[in-house]
Parts: structure tokens; sequence; C-alpha cells
């Protein structure tokens, strides 16, 4: 066993919540979020771990105690990207005895021994105007890293849609990567409730047409875009 003590990460929260998006929706989880993104999504909804980061150093002994008081089986590592971290695989090794999901952008590939790696490809709608719109451009679709995932894990592949416009993006990736359809999910970009409504329909009607699944954002739904949550 790897000693924990050894590694750090930068965190920028723990707290225990449900699941909001993807198959296990509505699940009680705990959620790891680390800080830094190597994307800037003109959308991010988390922008203290990406356009102003914010984080602390905690030690894999400090994360696990603060796991162990939540007593919940179910573990979410999300971001920011926590696959920038070489050490990813390490905390996934103190925390082996919960089931664990990824969540990442699949820009970046590790392997780590999770139950679930929830991949969100970011779409051309997601590039920022401005300083950040070449780099998030050049980086922000990685195939290779996809198919990586694919093979070598238990995936869920989830496309933020902010517009119809990015049904054909989403259906070119599909085929040329491939993707199973089965492992495809369509959730609405939004921040706020009212967004989620104004989308819904139309992203309901493309997945009944093209055979992926919906994925709701209860935690939006419930609490808006509130951090913590």
């Amino acid at each position: 066993m790897t000693n924990s003590e050894e590694f750090s990460i930068p965190i920028s929260e723990i707290f225990y919540s449900i699941q909001g998006e993807g198959i296990l929706v509505g699940v009680p989880s705990i959620f790891i979020r680390v800080s830094y993104c190597n994307l800037r999504c003109k959308w991010c909804d988390t922008p203290y771990t990406s356009w102003q980061p914010e984080s602390r150093r905690m030690t894999f002994e400090q994360i696990r105690e603060t796991v162990d008081s939540f007593h919940c089986d179910h573990i979410v590592i999300t971001g920011g990207e926590p696959f920038l971290y070489t050490d990813l695989p390490h905390l996934c090794q103190i925390l082996e005895d919960h089931h664990i999901t990824i969540e990442t952008n699949a820009t970046r590939y590790l392997r780590a021994n999770a139950d679930l790696i929830s991949m969100s490809p970011k779409l051309s709608s997601s590039t920022p105007p401005g300083r950040w719109h070449d780099r998030h451009e050049r980086t922000r679709l990685q195939v290779e890293n996809i198919r990586r995932f694919l093979q070598y894990h238990n995936c869920q592949v989830k496309f933020v849609v902010d517009t119809p416009d990015d049904a054909e993006e989403i259906r070119s990736l599909i085929r040329t990567t491939p993707i199973p359809a089965e492992k495809v999910l369509l959730m609405p970009q939004a921040r706020r409730p009212d967004e989620i409504r104004q989308r819904e329909n139309w992203l309901i009607d493309l997945c009944k047409r093209d055979g992926y699944r919906y994925s709701p954002r209860l935690h939006i739904e419930l609490w808006g875009n509130e951090r913590g949550r």
C-alpha cells in the first residue's frame, strides 16, 4: 500500500451531496474537487477551478480522513481536471474501498483504478473569445485519449450541449472515434434552472431521434449553481 502522506494534490473543495448528472444521477456521493484546468470553457460552471483557480494542498491522508467523516460509499473525483495530476492513481488506491467516478474532459490520459470514467469532451461551442481561444481550441478534443479511456475503462460520455447546432459535431465525433451510442449522454449547458428549460425539449427530441440518453442536471434544478452542492 502506498504511504498516503507522501502525496498531495491541490483541492478546491470536498463536500457531500448527490450526483446530479449521468447514469448515477441521484446517488449520494462525496465530491473531491481538484483545482486547475487546462481548458477555459466560456460557460464553465466552476470558474474557481479554472479561470480564477483557488486551492489548498491536502495530503492523501487528509483527504481520506475527510472522506471517512461522511460515511458514504460513492466518491466523485472532479475538477478542474483530475488527470492533470500524475498522483491521481495513488489517490484512487487510497480510496479503493469506495465506488470511484472520475469526471474528466478527456484531454489527458492516465491508467487509474476507477469504477467509472465520466468523460465530457468539449465541443466547439465551448471555445471562449480572447486570449484563451487558440489554446482551448487546440486542446479541447483529444480523440486518441477518448479511445484509450473507452478501451481500458468503464465509461460514460457526457456532452454539454449549448445549441441545436452542436448536434452534427456530436454525431461526427461518435462516428469517427467511435463511441458506442449506449454510452452517450446529452445534457443542457446551464447554470440556472431557466436555462435548462430553454434547452431540454429540443435536446430530448435529439436524444429520441439519435438514440442517446438524456442527462438531467439535478443539482442545477435543486440549487442553481450554488457552490458546494
